[in-house]
């Protein structure tokens, strides 16, 4: 027996249906995995940083800032802290880091090599761990 056409334009409205739910359900699901990507442009990072005086304030915050993408630096000579502002979509904490340990100071993620650390000066020679 030939389906009538009411019933099977109604089974062809319930497949529609589905088929926009499944649409709807897929842009919400790229949107929301887009957003979970998105890099902050003032991320604000806080480091620990070996080194000594003002020598070593000096070479520390130059070398963050020759990395691009690093709006602020500032190193405390106390607290051996640096504090950080960066943009994540051109750099990241550990590319700060290695410019850091390429001009002989260690940091948690990268040290420098033995040949850079001799070449400080000796006020500048830290504890190394």
């Amino acid at each position: 027996m030939k389906p009538k056409t009411h019933e099977f334009q109604k089974k062809n409205r319930k497949m529609m249906n589905k088929n926009v739910i499944i649409v709807l359900l897929l842009t919400f699901f790229s949107f929301a995995a887009q957003a979970q990507d998105k890099k902050n442009k003032n991320a604000k990072y806080d480091t620990e940083v070996n080194g000594n005086c003002e020598d070593c304030k000096k070479r520390i915050e130059k070398a963050a800032f020759s990395v691009s993408g690093v709006k602020s630096a500032t190193w405390d000579i106390g607290t051996h802290k640096l504090n950080l502002i960066l943009n994540e979509e051109k750099t990241s904490l550990v590319d700060v880091k290695n410019a850091i340990a390429k001009v002989g100071h260690d940091t948690d993620a990268a040290k420098t090599t033995q040949d850079v650390y001799d070449g400080l000066p000796a006020c500048c020679q830290y504890e190394r761990k």
